[in-house]
């Protein structure tokens, strides 16, 4: 088993050292947070969606946000489309592809800023709810792990995490990010609060 488990940690350790080397991704990371502040700073909300475990980086995202992080301050405004009474009803009156469109359809507005998580980029779900948020005039972000995905050409800004093939590693990539982009906000809209 421990060769295993050292393989693991080798392989996690490339793709955040690959992370570390690729100056369009920080660029990028840096981009998506300067959009995360103005949004809140113009009274708009972030709302973010993904699928499974990017669903849960989706909710992890928000609470940091809405709770706090590292320091306290105000609450932000951040919502992770989650509620399971909601998804399963849009997904059985109109397909699970309409699942997020429809809560952004319901929730989104103009000045809001929507993120999109998928380590494919594939998800149509997610695709389709980029689509209608930027139909209402919203801002749209792509948290992704594959390059020239139909969910990167359909947003504003997106950041792509060089994780290599396999899933776990993009999310683990995908955590890392949210948790500096949270980080990143925080400390600028609230310098008062860091010691």
């Amino acid at each position: 088993m421990r060769p295993l488990i050292d393989s693991a940690l080798s392989d996690a350790s490339q793709a955040l050292d690959a992370l570390r080397r690729n100056t369009q991704a920080l660029d990028r990371i840096e981009e998506v947070a300067r959009a995360v502040v103005q949004t809140f700073q113009a009274g708009g909300k972030v709302i973010a969606a993904g699928n499974g475990g990017s669903m849960c980086d989706a909710m992890h995202l928000a609470e940091e946000l809405a709770g706090r992080f590292r320091d306290d301050r105000r609450a932000l405004p951040a919502i992770a489309i989650s509620d399971p009474g909601l998804l399963s009803c849009v997904a059985n009156d109109y397909g699970y592809e309409q699942v997020f469109a429809r809560f952004l359809e319901a929730h989104g507005r103009p000045g809001d800023l929507f993120v999109g998580i998928s380590t494919s980029g594939n998800s149509l779900n997610v695709v389709r709810a980029a689509a209608t948020a930027r139909t209402i005039g919203m801002r749209t972000v792509a948290l992704v792990g594959r390059p020239a995905s139909p969910l990167e050409s359909g947003t504003d800004l997106t950041i792509v995490t060089p994780a290599g093939r396999y899933s776990d590693r993009v999310q683990e990539l995908h955590i890392k990010v949210i948790h500096i982009l949270i980080e990143l906000v925080e400390r600028e809209m609230f310098p008062e609060s860091r010691v």
